[in-house]
């Protein structure tokens, strides 16, 4: 019963995690409205929150390997409420940047500890799921911001709500610390399981980097396609605007659902198979969508093809880490994946627009599907090192 409560308040936590990180573009109108800001503030203050992510990302398996997961997501969780509710009361912009600094580095703690552990304790149906979960909060965040800012109260009515909200689960996360600390440090015996006991390859110093850039690439796709869509199908393909978003949320949408569903069969088929599937899925949607010409139903059904071949692509890479590394080595390499995807997820798809800028938006999807096939060949090799 402990270990299915655990797992349950894992679930919400990464429900929690995903709440906020689409919130800042939905609110930024009014914000920077009241802050005095011009548009392109928001940068600064996306680009500290992602740099300070990528940071604590990377140091988070240290700082698990002393204290525990249970002590590093439940104070992560503290901070990040604590500096929400920051957010609603900033005076300034400066401050805003400030509180963006806490914000940001909780939430890569609580990502990097988070997928190490499920990663260790888990089966790869359950890392399926977390990450649906995260598309659950992602989606459900936006939401809640909506409603608050046609209520009186604003954004920062929508950003409290938020912060009491991880208030709630920072006061759950630490009155449950007992049951992280009970939970099994290593994956469950394999002869118990029936299962074939897990043999590691000499650790290659080339796979302690290959494993990043993997997710370098993956999320650089993933991001670089959310990002650049709409435009693409307004200027490209003659849809409308509001219909562009719409079918840019059926993408990520793809994605969360798909998840969902890889869970049911993960187990079965294993996550290099699903991988290497995945990959070739998405290299399929892609290449539809960017193929100029098209009927715009067959390049909306490439996006939607897209977003459910890269479905089981994150989680599948995250929880193949504890099988393919020893535990004390699985746990640095986490947080390097972790490092690695924020920096592709912020700086390949900026990069995108200078290439829209100079060569045109036909040239952003052709870059997506090079980058889908560099992270065929590392999976590849990374697969034949460990």
């Amino acid at each position: 019963m402990a270990h299915l409560l655990l797992l349950a308040i894992v679930y919400v936590s990464f429900v929690s995690l995903g709440l906020p990180d689409a919130v800042m573009g939905v609110i930024w109108p009014a914000m920077r409205a009241d802050m005095g800001q011009p548009l392109a503030a928001l940068g600064v203050l996306t680009l500290t929150m992602t740099v300070c992510a990528a940071l604590s990302a990377g140091f988070a398996g240290r700082i698990v390997a002393r204290v525990g997961t249970g002590v590093v997501v439940a104070a992560s969780c503290l901070m990040t409420a604590l500096a929400l509710v920051g957010f609603s009361v900033a005076p300034s912009f400066a401050w805003l940047v400030l509180l963006g600094i806490p914000l940001g580095a909780g939430g890569g703690a609580v990502d990097a500890s988070l997928n190490h552990f499920v990663a260790a304790h888990y089966s790869s149906r359950h890392m399926n799921w977390l990450h649906g979960f995260w598309g659950v909060g992602a989606t459900t965040g936006p939401a809640v911001m909506g409603l608050a800012l046609a209520s009186p109260g604003g954004w920062t009515r929508g950003i409290l709500a938020l912060g009491l909200a991880q208030l709630t689960l920072a006061a759950l996360l630490w009155a449950t610390l007992s049951l992280w600390r009970r939970e099994r440090s290593q994956p469950a015996d394999p002869v118990a399981t029936g299962e074939p006991p897990m043999v590691f390859k000499p650790v290659a110093r080339r796979a302690l980097w290959l494993a990043p850039l993997c997710f370098l690439f993956y999320v650089a796709a993933e991001m670089g396609t959310g990002l650049w869509a709409a435009s693409i199908l307004v200027n490209n393909r003659g849809i409308g605007l509001a219909q562009a978003g719409f079918w840019v949320s059926v993408y990520f949408g793809s994605i969360t659902l798909g998840r969902f569903a890889v869970g049911l069969v993960s187990d079965r088929l294993g996550n290099r198979r699903l991988v290497r599937l995945g990959v070739i899925l998405a290299l399929a949607g892609a290449a539809l969508f960017a193929l100029p010409g098209l009927p715009a139903l067959l390049s909306l059904a490439g996006l939607v093809l897209m977003g459910l071949g890269c479905a089981p692509v994150f989680p599948s890479l995250m929880h193949e880490a504890a099988r393919r590394f020893p535990a004390d080595v699985a746990r640095t390499v986490i947080g390097r994946q972790m490092m690695a995807a924020y920096a592709g997820g912020s700086v390949i798809p900026a990069a995108f627009g200078l290439l829209a800028t100079w060569v045109g938006l036909g040239a952003v999807m052709p870059m997506v599907m090079l980058l889908l096939i560099a992270l065929l060949w590392a999976t590849r090799a990374l697969d034949r090192l460990t």
